[in-house]
Protein backbone atom coordinates (compact mmCIF):
# COMPACT_ATOMS: atom_id res chain seq x y z
CA UNK A 1 0.00 0.00 0.00
CA UNK A 2 0.97 3.78 -0.30
CA UNK A 3 1.09 6.02 2.69
CA UNK A 4 2.73 8.97 3.25
CA UNK A 5 4.21 9.90 7.11
CA UNK A 6 4.14 13.76 6.49
CA UNK A 7 2.39 16.18 4.02
CA UNK A 8 4.53 17.54 0.98
CA UNK A 9 5.77 16.53 -2.24
CA UNK A 10 5.33 13.50 -4.11
CA UNK A 11 8.34 12.45 -2.27
CA UNK A 12 6.69 11.66 0.84
CA UNK A 13 4.90 8.72 -0.82
CA UNK A 14 6.02 5.59 0.50
CA UNK A 15 5.38 1.78 -0.77
CA UNK A 16 5.04 -0.28 1.97
CA UNK A 17 3.76 -3.79 3.04
CA UNK A 18 0.33 -3.95 5.28
CA UNK A 19 -2.72 -5.85 5.84
CA UNK A 20 -6.32 -4.28 4.44
CA UNK A 21 -7.66 -6.18 7.19
CA UNK A 22 -11.39 -8.16 6.51
CA UNK A 23 -14.07 -5.95 5.06
CA UNK A 24 -16.66 -5.08 8.35
CA UNK A 25 -20.51 -4.44 7.50
CA UNK A 26 -21.20 -3.06 4.56
CA UNK A 27 -17.75 -2.96 2.70
CA UNK A 28 -15.82 -5.16 0.17
CA UNK A 29 -12.10 -6.07 0.25
CA UNK A 30 -10.90 -5.08 -3.84
CA UNK A 31 -7.93 -7.04 -5.32
CA UNK A 32 -6.82 -3.57 -7.33
CA UNK A 33 -5.69 -4.09 -10.71
CA UNK A 34 -6.08 -0.28 -12.00
CA UNK A 35 -6.03 3.11 -9.86
CA UNK A 36 -7.12 6.31 -11.35
CA UNK A 37 -5.17 9.54 -10.32
CA UNK A 38 -6.62 12.93 -9.60
CA UNK A 39 -4.88 16.54 -8.60
CA UNK A 40 -7.46 16.11 -5.08
CA UNK A 41 -4.94 13.43 -4.10
CA UNK A 42 -2.19 15.71 -4.70
CA UNK A 43 -3.85 18.50 -2.98
CA UNK A 44 -4.57 15.86 -0.09
CA UNK A 45 -1.06 14.66 -0.16
CA UNK A 46 0.13 18.32 0.22
CA UNK A 47 -2.21 19.48 3.01
CA UNK A 48 -4.06 21.46 0.35
CA UNK A 49 -7.14 19.52 0.40
CA UNK A 50 -10.83 20.21 0.93
CA UNK A 51 -10.07 18.68 4.03
CA UNK A 52 -6.74 17.76 5.95
CA UNK A 53 -5.54 14.38 6.61
CA UNK A 54 -6.93 13.19 10.08
CA UNK A 55 -4.17 11.13 11.15
CA UNK A 56 -0.52 10.29 9.81
CA UNK A 57 0.53 8.15 8.09
CA UNK A 58 -2.56 8.85 5.69
CA UNK A 59 -3.97 6.80 2.94
CA UNK A 60 -4.92 8.40 -0.19
CA UNK A 61 -6.71 7.32 -3.52
CA UNK A 62 -10.15 7.67 -3.91
CA UNK A 63 -10.83 5.73 -7.82
CA UNK A 64 -9.40 2.39 -8.95
CA UNK A 65 -10.95 -0.55 -10.97
CA UNK A 66 -9.96 -4.62 -9.92
CA UNK A 67 -12.14 -7.86 -8.33
CA UNK A 68 -14.17 -8.52 -5.83
CA UNK A 69 -12.07 -10.62 -3.24
CA UNK A 70 -14.00 -10.71 -0.20
CA UNK A 71 -17.53 -8.72 0.83
CA UNK A 72 -18.65 -7.71 4.71
CA UNK A 73 -21.78 -8.68 6.51
CA UNK A 74 -25.01 -7.23 4.86
CA UNK A 75 -23.57 -6.87 1.23
CA UNK A 76 -25.43 -7.61 -1.60
CA UNK A 77 -25.08 -7.19 -5.37
CA UNK A 78 -21.30 -8.27 -5.31
CA UNK A 79 -19.36 -11.20 -4.76
CA UNK A 80 -16.25 -12.20 -4.96
CA UNK A 81 -15.41 -12.69 -8.35
CA UNK A 82 -17.00 -9.54 -9.76
CA UNK A 83 -15.18 -6.85 -11.64
CA UNK A 84 -15.64 -3.45 -10.53
CA UNK A 85 -15.08 0.40 -10.58
CA UNK A 86 -14.42 1.92 -7.66
CA UNK A 87 -16.24 5.54 -7.61
CA UNK A 88 -14.99 8.81 -5.45
CA UNK A 89 -17.62 8.58 -2.66
CA UNK A 90 -15.60 9.21 0.12
CA UNK A 91 -13.33 10.44 2.27
CA UNK A 92 -9.69 9.53 1.84
CA UNK A 93 -9.49 9.68 5.76
CA UNK A 94 -11.51 6.94 5.55
CA UNK A 95 -10.60 4.87 2.87
CA UNK A 96 -7.38 4.86 0.03
CA UNK A 97 -6.61 2.56 -2.80
CA UNK A 98 -3.43 3.53 -3.85
CA UNK A 99 -2.78 -0.60 -2.55
CA UNK A 100 -2.56 -4.04 -4.14
CA UNK A 101 -5.48 -4.76 -2.02
CA UNK A 102 -8.00 -2.50 -0.18
CA UNK A 103 -11.13 -2.05 1.64
CA UNK A 104 -14.05 -0.06 0.02
CA UNK A 105 -17.36 0.88 1.12
CA UNK A 106 -19.57 -1.06 -1.24
CA UNK A 107 -21.79 1.95 -1.98
CA UNK A 108 -18.76 2.78 -3.67
CA UNK A 109 -18.83 0.23 -6.30
CA UNK A 110 -20.04 -0.30 -9.96
CA UNK A 111 -19.98 -3.15 -12.28
CA UNK A 112 -16.60 -2.62 -14.26
CA UNK A 113 -18.27 -1.17 -17.91
CA UNK A 114 -18.93 -3.30 -20.76
CA UNK A 115 -16.25 -3.76 -22.84
CA UNK A 116 -13.21 -1.70 -20.97
CA UNK A 117 -10.82 -2.68 -19.62
CA UNK A 118 -9.29 -1.96 -16.27
CA UNK A 119 -7.11 0.23 -16.95
CA UNK A 120 -10.05 2.39 -18.64
CA UNK A 121 -12.34 1.40 -15.54
CA UNK A 122 -9.88 3.27 -13.13
CA UNK A 123 -9.50 6.31 -15.51
CA UNK A 124 -13.94 6.91 -16.52
CA UNK A 125 -15.96 7.67 -13.23
CA UNK A 126 -13.95 10.71 -11.64
CA UNK A 127 -13.81 12.59 -14.90
CA UNK A 128 -17.01 11.59 -16.02
CA UNK A 129 -19.21 11.69 -13.45
CA UNK A 130 -18.05 15.55 -12.57
CA UNK A 131 -18.26 16.85 -15.86
CA UNK A 132 -21.92 15.19 -15.72
CA UNK A 133 -22.50 16.81 -12.30
CA UNK A 134 -21.99 20.03 -13.12
CA UNK A 135 -23.21 20.53 -16.96
CA UNK A 136 -25.95 18.13 -16.78
CA UNK A 137 -27.60 17.68 -13.33
CA UNK A 138 -26.38 21.02 -12.56
CA UNK A 139 -26.26 23.76 -15.43
CA UNK A 140 -28.98 21.64 -17.66
CA UNK A 141 -26.27 22.43 -20.44
CA UNK A 142 -28.25 22.29 -23.79
CA UNK A 143 -28.40 22.83 -27.72
CA UNK A 144 -25.94 26.03 -28.97
CA UNK A 145 -25.00 26.69 -25.36
CA UNK A 146 -21.41 27.98 -25.06
CA UNK A 147 -19.51 26.34 -22.37
CA UNK A 148 -15.85 27.97 -21.21
CA UNK A 149 -13.74 24.87 -20.23
CA UNK A 150 -10.33 25.79 -18.41
CA UNK A 151 -7.57 23.51 -17.45
CA UNK A 152 -9.38 21.73 -20.77
CA UNK A 153 -6.18 19.25 -21.09
CA UNK A 154 -6.82 17.52 -17.92
CA UNK A 155 -9.11 14.19 -17.91
CA UNK A 156 -12.23 16.26 -16.49
CA UNK A 157 -11.88 19.01 -19.28
CA UNK A 158 -11.58 16.54 -22.04
CA UNK A 159 -14.45 14.54 -20.62
CA UNK A 160 -16.28 17.84 -20.40
CA UNK A 161 -15.64 18.12 -24.09
CA UNK A 162 -16.99 14.81 -25.39
CA UNK A 163 -20.35 15.63 -22.96
CA UNK A 164 -20.49 19.08 -24.63
CA UNK A 165 -20.56 17.48 -28.11
CA UNK A 166 -23.36 14.67 -27.10
CA UNK A 167 -25.72 17.33 -25.62
CA UNK A 168 -25.16 19.83 -29.10
CA UNK A 169 -23.41 22.38 -27.10
CA UNK A 170 -20.19 24.34 -28.00
CA UNK A 171 -16.92 23.34 -26.15
CA UNK A 172 -14.38 26.27 -26.23
CA UNK A 173 -10.92 24.65 -24.45
CA UNK A 174 -9.28 27.44 -22.41
CA UNK A 175 -5.61 26.27 -21.73
CA UNK A 176 -2.48 28.18 -20.62
CA UNK A 177 0.23 27.12 -23.21
CA UNK A 178 -0.21 26.57 -27.39
CA UNK A 179 1.40 23.24 -26.59
CA UNK A 180 -2.08 21.42 -26.20
CA UNK A 181 -3.65 23.54 -28.60
CA UNK A 182 -3.88 21.31 -31.00
CA UNK A 183 -4.78 18.13 -28.89
CA UNK A 184 -7.65 19.71 -27.78
CA UNK A 185 -8.97 20.62 -31.26
CA UNK A 186 -8.45 16.82 -32.12
CA UNK A 187 -10.24 16.15 -28.82
CA UNK A 188 -13.70 18.19 -30.45
CA UNK A 189 -12.96 21.55 -28.85
CA UNK A 190 -14.93 24.02 -31.26
CA UNK A 191 -12.14 26.94 -30.21
CA UNK A 192 -9.34 26.94 -28.35
CA UNK A 193 -8.32 30.04 -25.83
CA UNK A 194 -4.49 30.30 -24.66
CA UNK A 195 -4.24 32.60 -21.93
CA UNK A 196 -0.40 33.32 -22.48
CA UNK A 197 -1.03 34.42 -25.41
CA UNK A 198 -4.57 36.60 -26.15
CA UNK A 199 -6.45 37.77 -22.95
CA UNK A 200 -9.08 35.27 -21.58
CA UNK A 201 -12.02 37.51 -21.79
CA UNK A 202 -11.88 39.32 -25.19
CA UNK A 203 -11.03 35.86 -26.90
CA UNK A 204 -14.35 34.18 -25.46
CA UNK A 205 -16.69 37.42 -25.74
CA UNK A 206 -15.21 36.61 -29.48
CA UNK A 207 -15.68 32.75 -29.35
CA UNK A 208 -19.39 33.43 -28.18
CA UNK A 209 -20.57 36.23 -31.04
CA UNK A 210 -20.33 38.67 -28.31
CA UNK A 211 -23.36 37.63 -26.24
CA UNK A 212 -20.81 35.59 -23.57
CA UNK A 213 -20.43 31.61 -22.81
CA UNK A 214 -23.68 30.30 -20.97
CA UNK A 215 -21.47 27.86 -18.43
CA UNK A 216 -17.90 28.56 -16.99
CA UNK A 217 -16.56 25.16 -15.97
CA UNK A 218 -13.63 26.26 -13.91
CA UNK A 219 -11.20 24.55 -11.28
CA UNK A 220 -8.59 27.10 -11.33
CA UNK A 221 -10.71 29.73 -9.23
CA UNK A 222 -8.57 32.47 -7.90
CA UNK A 223 -8.50 35.84 -9.26
CA UNK A 224 -9.08 34.84 -12.76
CA UNK A 225 -12.89 33.93 -11.81
CA UNK A 226 -13.54 37.81 -12.46
CA UNK A 227 -12.49 37.61 -16.27
CA UNK A 228 -14.04 34.47 -16.82
CA UNK A 229 -17.54 36.21 -15.37
CA UNK A 230 -16.85 38.85 -17.06
CA UNK A 231 -16.69 36.64 -20.50
CA UNK A 232 -20.71 35.04 -19.22
CA UNK A 233 -23.69 35.90 -20.61
CA UNK A 234 -26.18 37.55 -18.25
CA UNK A 235 -27.86 34.89 -16.29
CA UNK A 236 -25.16 32.55 -16.92
CA UNK A 237 -23.19 29.79 -14.61
CA UNK A 238 -20.13 29.85 -13.31
CA UNK A 239 -18.93 26.03 -11.83
CA UNK A 240 -16.16 26.12 -10.12
CA UNK A 241 -15.26 22.74 -9.38
CA UNK A 242 -11.23 23.31 -7.76
CA UNK A 243 -8.39 25.40 -6.45
CA UNK A 244 -5.92 24.76 -8.31
CA UNK A 245 -4.25 28.46 -8.26
CA UNK A 246 -4.20 27.85 -4.42
CA UNK A 247 -5.76 31.56 -4.39
CA UNK A 248 -8.78 33.11 -2.80
CA UNK A 249 -11.60 33.32 -5.04
CA UNK A 250 -13.74 36.66 -4.88
CA UNK A 251 -16.81 36.90 -6.04
CA UNK A 252 -16.63 39.55 -8.99
CA UNK A 253 -19.20 42.67 -8.92
CA UNK A 254 -19.82 41.74 -12.60
CA UNK A 255 -21.44 38.95 -11.34
CA UNK A 256 -23.85 41.02 -9.18
CA UNK A 257 -24.81 43.49 -12.50
CA UNK A 258 -25.14 40.12 -14.94
CA UNK A 259 -27.02 38.37 -12.36
CA UNK A 260 -24.59 35.30 -12.72
CA UNK A 261 -24.33 32.24 -10.25
CA UNK A 262 -21.07 31.22 -9.16
CA UNK A 263 -21.30 28.27 -8.07
CA UNK A 264 -18.67 25.69 -5.80
CA UNK A 265 -18.99 21.98 -6.46
CA UNK A 266 -17.48 18.86 -6.00
CA UNK A 267 -17.99 15.11 -7.40
CA UNK A 268 -18.91 14.25 -3.88
CA UNK A 269 -22.02 16.66 -4.08
CA UNK A 270 -22.99 14.03 -7.00
CA UNK A 271 -21.67 10.53 -5.65
CA UNK A 272 -22.73 10.80 -2.25
CA UNK A 273 -26.95 11.26 -3.42
CA UNK A 274 -27.91 7.80 -4.43
CA UNK A 275 -30.57 8.88 -6.88
CA UNK A 276 -28.12 11.53 -8.36
CA UNK A 277 -25.12 9.27 -8.35
CA UNK A 278 -27.90 6.49 -10.44
CA UNK A 279 -28.98 8.52 -12.87
CA UNK A 280 -25.35 9.73 -13.22
CA UNK A 281 -23.73 6.45 -13.68
CA UNK A 282 -26.69 5.44 -16.19
CA UNK A 283 -25.49 8.52 -18.28
CA UNK A 284 -22.02 7.40 -18.24
CA UNK A 285 -22.33 3.56 -19.14
CA UNK A 286 -25.01 4.75 -22.01
CA UNK A 287 -22.03 7.01 -23.34
CA UNK A 288 -19.95 4.20 -23.15
CA UNK A 289 -21.53 1.44 -25.08
CA UNK A 290 -22.56 3.68 -27.72
CA UNK A 291 -19.42 5.56 -27.90
CA UNK A 292 -19.77 9.09 -27.53
CA UNK A 293 -17.74 9.14 -23.96
CA UNK A 294 -14.29 7.88 -25.12
CA UNK A 295 -11.77 8.00 -22.01
CA UNK A 296 -8.19 9.53 -22.64
CA UNK A 297 -5.38 7.54 -20.67
CA UNK A 298 -2.31 10.21 -20.86
CA UNK A 299 0.38 7.89 -19.44
CA UNK A 300 0.50 4.24 -17.34
CA UNK A 301 2.76 3.79 -14.47
CA UNK A 302 3.95 0.99 -12.09
CA UNK A 303 2.51 1.13 -8.01
CA UNK A 304 6.22 1.37 -7.34
CA UNK A 305 6.94 4.27 -9.56
CA UNK A 306 3.84 6.33 -7.16
CA UNK A 307 6.46 9.26 -6.75
CA UNK A 308 7.10 9.33 -10.80
CA UNK A 309 3.47 9.24 -11.02
CA UNK A 310 2.98 11.93 -9.00
CA UNK A 311 5.57 14.24 -10.44
CA UNK A 312 4.03 14.06 -13.59
CA UNK A 313 1.17 14.27 -12.03
CA UNK A 314 1.68 17.77 -11.18
CA UNK A 315 4.01 18.79 -14.18
CA UNK A 316 1.16 19.77 -16.48
CA UNK A 317 2.28 17.99 -19.30
CA UNK A 318 -0.36 15.24 -19.61
CA UNK A 319 -3.65 15.45 -22.12
CA UNK A 320 -5.78 12.91 -19.90
CA UNK A 321 -6.15 10.10 -17.60
CA UNK A 322 -2.96 9.22 -15.35
CA UNK A 323 -3.31 5.63 -14.51
CA UNK A 324 -1.07 3.32 -11.88
CA UNK A 325 -1.35 -0.45 -12.68
CA UNK A 326 -1.05 -2.60 -10.10
CA UNK A 327 0.79 -5.98 -9.75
Amino acid sequence: MVRFHEVGGPDVLRVEQGDPGAPGAGEVLVRVAAIGLNRAEASFRSGRYLEQPRSLPARLGAEAAGTVEAVGAGVTGFAPGAEVSVLPTFSMNDYGVYADRAVVPVDSLVPLPGGVDMARGAAVWMPYLTAYGALVDTARVGAGDVVAITAASSSVGLAAIQLCLHLGAVPVAVTRTAGKAAALRAAGAAEVVVTEEEETTGALLRHSGGAGVRLVFDPVAGPGVADLAAATAPGGVVVVYGSLSGQETPFPRVAVAKGLALRGYTVFELTRDAERRRRGVRFVNEGLVRGWLRPTIDRTFALDDIVAAHHYLESNRQVGKIVVEVG
